[in-house]
């Protein structure tokens, strides 16, 4: 006698804990299948597949019904997936950087580079039109917010939007023209 998903989680909601083992056995296959398709190595999969066992069976009283019991296990599955994916992505770093040992000093070179960039953007604050300079040293020198820079101007904050994005516009135009040259 087969015995339906819905039924096996009441038994556990009702105490039965090797009740649970049922839906382990049925869907193992599948929620393992699953989580080695997204994670793409075993080692990951498998503990995908075991914390997913873990959340299904501590939210059995939230599982509804009305959905396949398979459906609402997978979406555990897949989110879990996301996450350690999110995670794994966020922990990397490009291979150049884990390598780069640095004693905090820039080399003659760096410096250099560093101190002709600062000089190049600064030139080009430099020519721009006065409303828009403003705006951009306000925001990005004295680090005002933007109420604090409407307080100040008087502008609205359309005005102040609207401006300091024409100002990096224009800076970005004049520094690719150096650039170019």
């Amino acid at each position: 006698m087969i015995v339906s998903d819905i039924e096996i989680v009441n038994r556990c909601l009702a105490g039965e804990v090797n009740a649970f083992e049922m839906l382990i056995e049925r869907y193992k296959r599948a929620i393992y299948n699953t989580a080695f398709r997204m994670m793409g190595n075993r080692e990951e999969a498998e503990d995908v597949s075991q914390e997913a066992f873990i959340r299904m069976y501590n939210s059995l009283s939230k599982y509804n019904p009305e959905y396949k019991f398979i459906t609402w296990a997978l979406k555990i599955t897949t989110n879990l997936c996301l996450d350690s994916l999110r995670k794994r992505k966020a922990e990397t770093i490009p291979i150049d950087e884990g390598f780069e040992i640095k004693d905090g000093k820039d080399t003659p070179e760096e410096e250099y580079i560093r101190k002709e960039n600062q000089r190049l953007v600064q030139d080009a604050i430099m020519r721009l039109p006065d409303k828009y300079r403003e705006f951009l040293i306000l925001f990005h020198h004295r680090n005002l917010s933007y109420q604090e820079i409407m307080d100040v101007t008087g502008e609205s904050l359309t005005i102040v939007k609207n401006r300091l994005y024409r100002a990096r516009q224009m800076i970005n135009s004049s520094l690719s023209i150096c650039r170019a040259l």
